[in-house]
């Protein structure tokens, strides 16, 4: 039948060719449930005529090839029978559907990885092998929202918007109109309000977004707890794009080594502001609303203001000449050390502490990942930096042409450095202590149980991590001291 499947169709759908029209005689349910949703297409020449109860005689007008449409219909009602299956094994399983039939669940998604008490609201989809949902979690209660391949511990409230290849920590809330790309890990009790876009983004426990931001590339800490939080204000902007074309511009608010202890001041950024990357802000800063800044920001409970820019006559651009890129590289270097630190912080202390169930399993291999990628992506980016230096128009001697000259072989080193032959006598201090603290409490409770010799030590072990990646870039730093842009 037109090279139909006929396993199928068989006598569950009769149909007849008269020219470019189909006429149905008659469809099996599932189809028939499918079919309705053509009706709003109906002005673009797809339906022609409903006809009787259940379609049967419904004329559909075809303006391209028919039979390549009725298999396209059949797959798609593989796939919902194939969805169906799984949410009676979830719903079996103690997980709530509101409106089950709105539900899509793919046929990669493991039941098993989805926690007794999530609740799923209408119109959710989720997508990928590795997505695990820890229990008292809640999708979509306020518009539907897509996760692909997360990971989410306990109470992790994703309120509506769209989330892919990231992790979200015990008691994270996202609010409507969310966009979580990959690379994204937010830990223990971090939120975000409405609209608010986030990639390759890292937020430390009690972190605080507002509404209408646009955050990627970054890492933030600071702050002890949800009333004492680091906070960022609605209407924020981290710009990370370049007119030279390149975005080696992640910008470090807080860092690893102290930010993990959870006992640094907060960072406030104020609202209807900006961050020009790569920058890094200390612990205590605070940022008025409407200040855009592009400079450092030290340590400190202090109110910094920025100058307004001078009116400057025009100068001419060229992609590919030769720019200051002392700043940049020292950034760049700071910011992955401080990843290699937050990735053996997860190896060696996270791996003690998500160890409740095989969903803690599942966020602590989620959290990891997304520190190794966080690490490619900005060592890519710096690739791509190196790529977008002209070498037929660099002066000699110039930054551009020493980091063109050692880049190279500064990248495989970055590649192959081992943050566990760092610190280890301080890290032996760190884990006697944390093992003999007491059970029974969750991660932030218990790192601020610890007293304040063994966080100093697990401080010390933490930032010779992150020493050691800075100085690799040492030699390439001292030739831009000697030949400044």
């Amino acid at each position: 039948m037109f090279g139909l499947p006929t396993e199928i169709f068989g006598s569950h759908l009769v149909v007849k060719r008269t020219k470019a029209i189909i006429i149905v005689r008659k469809l099996p349910g599932i189809l028939r449930r499918r079919f309705p949703q053509l009706l709003d297409a109906g002005k673009k020449g797809f339906i022609r005529r409903k006809r009787g109860p259940n379609f049967k005689g419904a004329r559909f007008y075809f303006p391209y090839k028919y039979d390549r449409f009725l298999i396209d219909m059949t797959n798609s009602s593989r796939a919902e029978e194939s969805s169906a299956v799984r949410r009676e094994v979830l719903r079996n399983r103690g997980i709530q559907l509101l409106l089950p039939n709105t539900i899509e669940i793919a046929e990669e998604v493991d039941p098993e990885r989805i926690a007794n008490g999530v609740v799923i609201h209408p119109g959710c989809r989720l997508r990928g092998r590795d997505l695990s949902i820890g229990s008292g979690s809640i999708l979509g209660e306020e518009a539907p929202v897509t996760l692909e391949n997360c990971q989410c511990g306990r109470r992790v409230h994703l309120k509506g918007g769209f989330f892919s290849e990231a992790t979200f920590l015990d008691g994270v809330s996202m609010g409507l109109g969310s966009h979580v790309r990959p690379g994204t890990l937010l830990e223990e009790e971090a939120s975000a309000a409405q609209g608010v876009g986030f990639k390759q983004t890292i937020l430390f426990p009690f972190v605080t977004t507002g509404s209408l931001i646009n955050f990627c590339d970054c890492l933030m800490a600071g702050g002890t707890s949800r009333k004492d939080h680091s906070e960022v204000g609605s209407s924020y902007v981290h710009f990370n794009y370049t007119p030279y074309g390149d975005k080696a511009t992640a910008s470090l608010l807080g860092d690893v080594p102290r930010g993990v202890m959870l006992d640094q001041p907060p960072i406030f950024l104020g609202g209807q502001g900006g961050l020009v990357g790569p920058s890094g802000i200390g612990y205590g800063a605070i940022l008025p609303a409407g200040i855009v800044r592009r400079t450092d920001v030290p340590d400190g409970r202090a109110v910094h203001f920025e100058e307004p820019m001078r009116v400057r006559p025009p100068r001419a651009f060229t992609s590919g000449t030769d720019r200051p890129l002392g700043h940049i590289l020292q950034r760049n270097l700071l910011y992955i050390g401080n990843l290699l630190a937050l990735h053996a912080w997860y190896q060696e202390v996270r791996s003690r502490s998500l160890t409740r169930d095989s969903y803690d399993c599942a966020v602590l291999k989620g959290g990891s990942l997304r520190i190794e990628q966080g690490i490619q992506e900005r060592i890519r980016r710096l690739d791509e930096l190196s790529q977008g230096l002209d070498p037929s128009r660099r002066k000699p001697g110039s930054e551009a042409s020493l980091f063109l000259a050692q880049w190279p072989s500064l990248r495989e080193r970055l590649k192959a450095v081992h943050p566990s032959e760092a610190g280890s006598s301080a890290l032996a201090v760190f884990l006697t202590a944390w093992d003999s603290a007491p059970g029974g409490r969750d991660h932030p409770e218990r790192i601020q149980s610890l007293s304040e010799e063994a966080r100093r030590a697990g401080t010390q072990w933490l930032q010779s991590i992150v020493d050691v990646t800075v100085a690799l870039g040492a030699e390439l730093d001292a030739g831009f001291r000697a030949h400044p842009a």
